[in-house]
């Protein structure tokens, strides 16, 4: 496979049924290029915003892979799954026609505990981890499982529409449904989200849909369909540096760039004084960019070129901690 030099993004929005190693397979295909990967899957049934990284931007995949990310889910009511999503709705469980009487009071009363930061134990069916054996291999032969509940943050729930809202006992001969838009941290379930709202409103329930519409800074309206991509190419890519354009810039003179490039610590004579960040640092100064506790930079050149990303430790010093030549 020819590798073209390219680097940068591609915003995709994936479509029902592709798995997000399908969508990284199509792209290598359409740009012929073998070095190509993602900040976040999606699973098969889910659709929305997919970021691609290409080339040398895979790179910076641990400065995306954490941001957060905006849905919007489709959560049915009254019938639970196996996988909490619609996958296993041959095995599903529905609630029988006595089952509730929901009051807005209710929903918002159990939305609340949904919000802020919490643990939440992640779907048996999922790539999670369990004596280096993903939980979804288990779960399908029907292996005891051991999930650790981990903290997520979800700092939007909003709800959109429900048909299970009023004065009346529900008609579960279908389910009914709660649609949620959520903007939460790197790794939150949706799927497990859905399911645990069953679960306090004591109905059952199961994710019916969802789609991805931000990723950090990112909507989805700004995704390319795949047949877009295929016809735009490499004209579509976004370049590295506009990828991370919300992180400080700390502008390198000539020397600064030659250290940059073999990895080596800068201090304030290796930056153009313009763009120097303070030494030692303030953490009171907005320029710093938090990402967690760390204070992080993108690393220019005198062309604007992005040369990598450097963190400043307790020392006021700019450490690399990744090179792009």
């Amino acid at each position: 496979m020819a590798d073209l030099g390219l680097e940068g993004a591609l915003l995709v929005d994936k479509p029902g049924g592709p798995t997000s190693h399908d969508v990284v397979a199509f792209v290598r295909r359409t740009l012929r290029t073998s070095r190509v990967g993602h900040t976040g899957t999606l699973d098969p049934l889910a659709t929305g915003l997919l970021v691609i990284l290409v080339g040398q931007a895979t790179r910076l995949a641990q400065f995306l892979a954490a941001d957060e990310k905006e849905y919007v889910a489709d959560v049915r009511l009254g019938i639970s799954t196996p996988t909490y999503d619609a996958a296993s709705l041959d095995d599903a469980l529905r609630v029988s026609q006595r089952a509730f009487r929901l009051q807005p009071d209710d929903l918002e009363r159990v939305l609340e505990t949904f919000r802020g930061t919490f643990l939440q134990t992640p779907p048996p069916y999922s790539a999670k981890k369990i004596a280096s054996v993903p939980a979804y291999e288990k779960a399908r032969k029907n292996q005891p499982l051991e999930l650790k509940p981990v903290p997520v943050t979800v700092r939007e729930l909003e709800v959109l529409e429900t048909s299970a809202i009023g004065d009346r006992v529900s008609d579960l001969g279908g389910g009914d449904l709660l649609r949620v838009r959520v903007a939460a941290s790197a790794g939150f379930y949706v799927r497990s989200l859905a399911h645990d709202i069953g679960q306090a409103l004591g109905c059952g329930a199961h994710l019916e849909a969802l789609r991805r519409t931000r990723v950090a800074r990112f909507p989805v309206e700004r995704a390319l369909t795949l047949d877009r991509i295929e016809a735009e190419g490499a004209a579509a890519l976004i370049p590295p540096n506009d990828l991370i354009g919300d992180m400080p810039a700390a502008r390198l003179t000539p020397e600064g760039a030659r250290r940059a490039a073999h990895g080596n610590t800068l201090s304030s004579g290796h930056l153009e004084k313009a763009t120097c960040p303070l030494f030692p640092p303030n953490k009171g100064d907005r320029s710093v960019f938090e990402k967690g506790d760390r204070s992080l930079f993108r690393l220019l050149d005198g062309g604007g070129t992005l040369r990598g990303v450097a963190e400043q430790r307790a020392d006021g010093l700019l450490h690399p901690l990744v090179v792009l030549r």
